[in-house]
């Protein structure tokens, strides 16, 4: 595994397990979420959730923004984003 796959899992542990001191707004949690996806899975695919879906819309819209964007790319601003917070 290499180091940079190593330092985004701990960083998306971080996260997930994160105890009451780690308070990310909807907005961080949108941005930690497409860099996640973005990072494991590329692209975004598939149609937009339609506008009575407000959180799958707002988890693609997201997503697309970081359309592009390498898998190392995403994991290293992931990464850079949870150290900011830190």
């Amino acid at each position: 595994m290499s180091d940079l796959k190593a330092r985004f899992d701990e960083a998306v542990n971080y996260i997930q397990n994160a105890e009451g001191d780690f308070k990310p707004s909807n907005e961080l949690k949108l941005e930690f979420y497409a860099l996640y996806k973005q990072a494991t899975e590329g692209d975004v695919s598939g149609k937009r959730p339609g506008m009575m879906d407000f959180v799958g819309r707002a988890k693609y819209d997201a997503w697309e923004k970081a359309k592009g964007m390498s898998s190392d790319d995403a994991m290293q601003k992931y990464i850079d984003k949870l150290e900011s917070l830190k």
